[in-house]
């Protein structure tokens, strides 16, 4: 009996193409803008985590999600906070000899 080989399936939605980012009591809950539409979750990290932090767990995420799914690197880069309790960021891809590395300032 042969086996067909897997080929790895493409998502649906499209290369990320932004980041917002809330900090709630329950939580840290997410929004990936795509070409597609949004991707909304939760980040997997303690409710009482520095917002800091927080911005930099959520560039990996989107990182590893356009690298994994769309064989691409991305850059994220923050905005300025317009409120104390939100975020947002830019996703843009990454030239190929520009580093790929998760941006927390803003």
């Amino acid at each position: 009996m042969l086996r067909r080989k897997k080929e790895k399936k493409r998502p649906v939605w499209g290369v990320p193409k932004g980041i917002v980012l809330l900090a709630t009591p329950e939580g840290w809950p997410t929004s990936v803008l795509t070409e597609s539409g949004n991707l909304c979750g939760r980040l997997d990290v303690p409710i009482n985590t520095d917002s800091q932090d927080a911005r930099i767990a959520a560039a990996v995420m989107v990182t590893e999600l356009a690298r994994d799914f769309h064989d691409t690197d991305v850059k994220v880069s923050w905005d300025p906070s317009q409120e104390p309790w939100s975020w947002t960021a830019q996703v843009t891809l990454v030239a190929e000899n520009e580093p790929s590395s998760p941006d927390a300032e803003g």
